[in-house]
């Protein structure tokens, strides 16, 4: 009978377990009251890479030179209401040369190769920048787009790039860059 009732209680504790370990970390994604949720979204308009990314202190994903739009990570948070001020902290690693290691003649993995690869994270540069948020009406993912010259826009609008109301419509390739 003891044993029963042991089985039972064991039963019950994992299942208590399991039921708020699965519960309690939802509440890391809900938005404090007046935010929503939003997705991060990067576009990388430069020839270099771009490592890793946040916008918030919410993180991106990694993009290569000319693309983006192709992944969403979760989440940030943004006003359900626009507010005069609005501004963005983002933060990156820029790869100057993504392709290089494809000329090595080293072969991949090797140590002479993790030695070369070693020098070519000592190319990587890391920005900080804060940006203002243009005017929305309704909120959407956050957008990040990465332009020459380590400028950055970031929208938070319901639209897309490539829509007339999207505040930012860069075309995905190097552009000059402008000071």
């Amino acid at each position: 009978m003891q044993e029963v009732l042991m089985m039972r209680c064991m039963k019950k504790s994992i299942w208590l377990i399991f039921f708020f370990g699965g519960i309690l970390p939802l509440g890391g994604c809900q938005a404090a009251p007046g935010m929503l949720s939003a997705p991060v979204v990067g576009y990388n308009h430069t020839s270099s890479s771009i490592n890793w990314f946040t916008v918030n202190g919410a993180g991106g994903s990694n993009i290569g030179p000319n693309q983006g739009g192709g992944s969403q990570v979760c989440c940030s948070a943004v006003p359900r209401h626009w507010n005069s001020g609005l501004r963005a902290v983002v933060e990156w690693e820029v790869d100057p040369e993504p392709y290089s290691s494809a000329d090595w003649s080293e072969p991949t993995f090797s140590d002479e190769w993790r030695t070369r690869m070693k020098a070519q994270r000592k190319t990587y540069t890391r920005h900080k920048v804060v940006v203002e948020i243009p005017r929305y009406d309704n909120p959407g993912p956050l957008r990040v787009h990465f332009l020459p010259c380590n400028q950055v826009r970031v929208a938070a609008a319901a639209t897309s790039p490539g829509y007339p109301r999207y505040p930012y419509n860069y075309p995905i390739r190097d552009m000059p860059c402008k000071s």
